[in-house]
């Protein structure tokens, strides 16, 4: 299974790897902040603020998270094609570091910002591993 399903482990890995270097960010960030309390951040902050927006990209990763991994790890397990999930993985996967990256770099309250279509991305290929989790079980 773990040779077959290589290609999706690694995408689940480097998913969460970004979720944990996120959390580095944001705890770094806000760490370096005067006068930081610990789990509280400033009401007063906004997408101006590096710290809000490292914040918001850790929350927003914890957010959508499950949604995705749970359903891929379930799929491994009831047989969905190991190439189509794999691909499905990556295009998550990547989607939510070029999301994590223009969060980072642009701080706007533009709707939609650059970031919402990688979020799409991400949200497309979270909805196309449903469907297809759905076809393979019924």
């Amino acid at each position: 299974m773990i040779e077959s399903y290589w290609w999706t482990i690694t995408g689940l890995w480097l998913i969460l790897l970004t979720v944990f270097i996120q959390n580095f960010v944001a705890a770094a960030a806000h760490g370096k902040a005067k006068n930081a309390v610990p789990g509280k951040l400033d009401d007063s902050l906004g997408h101006e603020s590096f710290i809000f927006r490292s914040h918001r990209t850790f929350h927003n990763s914890l957010e959508n998270l499950s949604l995705f991994v749970l359903p891929a790890l379930l799929s491994m397990f009831v047989g969905v094609d190991a190439a189509l999930l794999g691909g499905l993985a990556w295009t998550y996967a990547l989607a939510r570091i070029i999301h994590m990256a223009l969060y980072y770099a642009i701080a706007t309250n533009k709707n939609p910002s650059p970031r919402s279509y990688f979020f799409l991305a991400g949200w497309l290929a979270t909805a196309a591993l449903y469907v297809i989790l759905a076809m393979q079980l019924f």
